[in-house]
């Protein structure tokens, strides 16, 4: 349990809050501060690979833009594939999408259909958990792929937004792991 304190301090210390960015009465999370410090990347991203040991995952899927920075390393260092869901229209070639709704609007992500098969257990990272949206269409994604949802991993869980309650039915019993829950 000292270990799980230490890293969420050292992890907490690094996130900057920024009033009113990007509307009135946000307070973004920044974790550019986090990324720009070794140790505590170093720190975030093994702990991340230790939960896609935990879970049996055979390759991470980052979510853009920032589940991209983070679940990388987090391949890396846990010896597997990494693969990116995108907004729709970035990835060229076949892909597979799935479309969800927003707050005030509709969006899309897409995977290349060829990236995940069924042999693969997916552990999907982002950086927030908010209200869910982006999660629970990116467990679809991977389960329309064919492959496997090993769990979700987040750095942070924004819980005043309910987004766990949103995404927890779609992961049908797969873990979700957030290292801070705010």
């Amino acid at each position: 349990m000292t270990e799980l304190t230490d890293i969420s301090t050292l992890l907490l210390s690094r996130i900057r809050d920024v009033a009113d960015h990007p509307e009135p009465g946000v307070m973004f999370k920044d974790i550019t501060p986090l990324l720009a410090d070794p140790a505590a990347f170093a720190a975030l991203s093994d702990a991340l690979a230790e939960i896609a040991g935990r879970t049996g995952a055979t390759k991470v899927v980052g979510l853009e833009a920032r589940g991209f920075i983070l679940g990388a390393p987090v391949a890396v260092r846990a010896g597997l594939g990494f693969i990116p869901v995108r907004k729709a229209g970035k990835l060229p070639g076949a892909t597979l999408s799935q479309a969800y709704d927003l707050e005030y609007g509709s969006a899309e992500i897409e995977v290349h259909a060829e990236d995940l098969t069924a042999a693969d257990r997916v552990l999907v990272i982002d950086d927030v958990l908010a209200t869910g949206g982006t999660a629970e269409a990116s467990v679809q994604l991977i389960r329309r792929a064919g492959a496997d949802v090993a769990g979700l991993a987040v750095l942070m869980e924004l819980s005043f937004l309910g987004g766990r309650a949103r995404v927890e039915p779609a992961l049908a019993g797969a873990p979700l792991e957030a290292l801070l829950t705010l």
